[in-house]
C-alpha cells in the first residue's frame, strides 16, 4: 500500500498539495499553526450570562472589515500561563480573581497552565510548539515593567490585546493573547488604601481587552481608559457577553 501511494503522489504530484500537505503541515519543521481542531468541542463548553443590550461598548478592531467582532472560539477552553517574575504579594490571586471575572461574564472557560518563562513580546508567536506542545499559545500574563516593556512607561500600567487567525471560509477567532503588568507601578497603587481593588480592575480591563472589548468614552464602563471604575458597568457586561456567544470554528 505505501509502494502504491509514492508511486501515485510521484505520478499526480497535485495530490500532495491537494490532499497530503493539509495534514502534514502542522508537523512539518517551522509550523505556523497547530492541527485544526485541538480540544474542539461539538459545542459551546459555556454561556455568557443574559444580560440588557445596554450599549457603551466597543470591539477591539477586526482585521476583517466585513466582521464587526472578533472573539475566541466558545468551543475550546482559553487556556493562561503566568510569568510570575516581580509579582507583588497577592498579584496571583488578584490574577485568579480577574480571570474569574471575565469567565464568568463571557462564559469562556478558562484554564489554568500554570506558571512559564517566557517574557511579553509585541511579535509573540500565536504556536510554539516546543514550549506549549502541538496546540495554539496559552494566553500570556506576564509581569514585567518600563525596562523590559518601553510601553508601560510614564502613567501605563497595563497592556492587552490578542492574536486572531482565520481559517477559509470561516470568521477570525482569537487563538491565543498577553496581559503585560507594570510590576512596580501597581505595587505602588496596591499599597495604598484600596489598592487592591484597583489593582484586579486593571487586570479584568486588559483581559477584557484580550477578549475583544476595546476603550470607551464614557467614564462609568472600566473600559474607559482613564475611570475609576473598579467594577463592570452594564455597557461592560453587554459586551463581554457578545464577545461570549462567538462562532466555534473547528476547522482551525
Amino acid at each position: 500500500m505505501g509502494i502504491v501511494l509514492l508511486i501515485m503522489l510521484w505520478c499526480a504530484p497535485g495530490l500532495v498539495d491537494r490532499y497530503a500537505l493539509p495534514v502534514l503541515r502542522p508537523y512539518l519543521p517551522n509550523a505556523s499553526a497547530p492541527p485544526p481542531g485541538v480540544e474542539a468541542a461539538r459545542a459551546p463548553l459555556g454561556a455568557p450570562p443574559v444580560v440588557a443590550e445596554e450599549g457603551g461598548y466597543r470591539f477591539m478592531d477586526s482585521p476583517d472589515p466585513e466582521q464587526e467582532m472578533v472573539a475566541y472560539d466558545p468551543c475550546r477552553p482559553v487556556h493562561w500561563v503566568v510569568r510570575p517574575d516581580g509579582a507583588p504579594p497577592g498579584g496571583q490571586q488578584l490574577v485568579e480573581e480577574a480571570v474569574a471575572e471575565i469567565s464568568a461574564a463571557t462564559g469562556l472557560q478558562f484554564v489554568h497552565d500554570g506558571t512559564t518563562t517566557e517574557g511579553p513580546d509585541a511579535q509573540r508567536e500565536p504556536y510554539q510548539p516546543d514550549r506549549y506542545g502541538r496546540r495554539w499559545a496559552p494566553v500570556l500574563i506576564a509581569w514585567s515593567d518600563p525596562d523590559e516593556v518601553p510601553a508601560l512607561a510614564g502613567d501605563v500600567v497595563g497592556l492587552g490585546g490578542s492574536t486572531p487567525r482565520g481559517a477559509p471560509g470561516q470568521p477570525l477567532v482569537y487563538v491565543t493573547g498577553q496581559v503585560t503588568l507594570d510590576a512596580p507601578g501597581l505595587t505602588r497603587i496596591l499599597q495604598a488604601p484600596g489598592g487592591a481593588h484597583h489593582v484586579r480592575a486593571t487586570i479584568v480591563h486588559e483581559l477584557a481587552h484580550v477578549v475583544g472589548l476595546a476603550h470607551v468614552d464614557d467614564p462609568a464602563q472600566m473600559m474607559h481608559p482613564a475611570g475609576e471604575a473598579t467594577t463592570l458597568a452594564a455597557g461592560d457586561r453587554a459586551g463581554l457577553a457578545e464577545l461570549g456567544s462567538g462562532r466555534c470554528v473547528p476547522q482551525l
